[in-house]
């Protein structure tokens, strides 16, 4: 697919659903050639691929072909079946396993924001051998709290997932489109500019069947994202597997930590054991891939085809 209109459920991934014995499916967007592997391209948490819609077209101009995926429970791929919890972080690893498998990709090169950036690292520290460089924006690791908090939020967590569980589709909220998107544009806090929530609410809502208006597409499920987190140890463990190339971009204005040293020790320790491991800090926003993706596409290209 060459052109961001064209949205494709690719064949390849009827090969999740025949796997696991359900209608689990994925959906993605690939800018550029298909004669070429391309960037493994992950969103952040309840986003969806249109997060790359600025970056993408910018990386294709280079000869690059980006494989843009909508996570599970995100933009138009399938919900987890009832009962089924997500572990945001680790379930990262499992759907970029299958994919790489049933296609028998080597060398892989991932770019992640956020959630997608963690991804990128957990899978750059468990299969060191099978990547050859990633990309983090705003993001240097999974989430990192204390074994204290970690354990406080255990049980609100869990019925938080039931209560959402629960919930028919007549029960989710229905909004005109301009609601919709004046919600995501608030919910973002001044991190995405108007035009990046309407790319977003492409993939992000759907017309309503039992009345009218839009729902959202993402499952609300994915608001229990507090089970799975990390503790530094674990974190910085895995950060000392990681050999591949790695490029970082932090935003001036960006993502909000619980502890803000852990960033840059999380890095100084990749750095340690890295073939390469470039920093960059840009001004911007947590999303500034795509508000401004002109500003560290430059960057991003030469880091690619280096």
């Amino acid at each position: 697919m060459n052109t961001k209109q064209q949205q494709i459920r690719p064949n390849g991934f009827a090969f999740l659903a025949k796997q696991l014995q359900t209608s689990t499916y994925l959906i993605g967007k690939w800018w550029g050639s298909k004669n070429n592997q391309p960037v493994l391209a992950l969103h952040g948490w309840q986003d969806n691929s249109g997060t790359f819609d600025n970056l993408a077209p910018l990386l294709k101009e280079k000869g690059l072909s980006v494989f843009c995926i909508d996570l599970p429970g995100h933009g138009f791929s399938s919900h987890y079946p009832p009962g089924q919890t997500y572990y945001i972080f680790w379930d990262g690893i499992h759907i970029l396993r299958r994919i790489v498998k049933h296609f028998n990709w080597t060398d892989i090169i991932i770019m992640g924001h956020s959630l997608g950036g963690a991804i990128a690292f957990l899978y750059a520290a468990v299969y060191p051998d099978d990547i050859k460089k990633y990309i983090s924006i705003d993001i240097a690791s999974p989430s990192v709290r204390s074994p204290k908090k970690m354990c406080d939020l255990l049980g609100p967590s869990v019925d938080k997932f039931l209560f959402y569980e629960t919930k028919t589709v007549e029960q989710m909220p229905c909004y005109e489109y301009q609601e919709m998107l004046s919600l995501v544009y608030d919910a973002h806090a001044g991190s995405i500019n108007k035009e990046g929530c309407k790319i977003l609410l492409e993939r992000g809502m759907k017309p309503a069947t039992h009345k009218k208006g839009y729902l959202f597409t993402r499952d609300p499920r994915l608001k229990t994202s507090a089970l799975g987190f990390f503790t530094i140890d674990q974190v910085l463990e895995l950060a000392s597997r990681i050999t591949c190339e790695v490029m970082n971009i932090r935003a001036t204005s960006g993502l909000k930590h619980d502890n803000p040293d852990h960033y840059d020790l999380v890095l100084d320790t990749i750095e340690k054991y890295a073939k390469k491991m470039e920093r960059h800090i840009f001004n911007g926003t947590h999303h500034l891939h795509l508000n401004d993706a002109g500003s560290i596409a430059p960057s991003i290209c030469k880091f690619l085809v280096s």
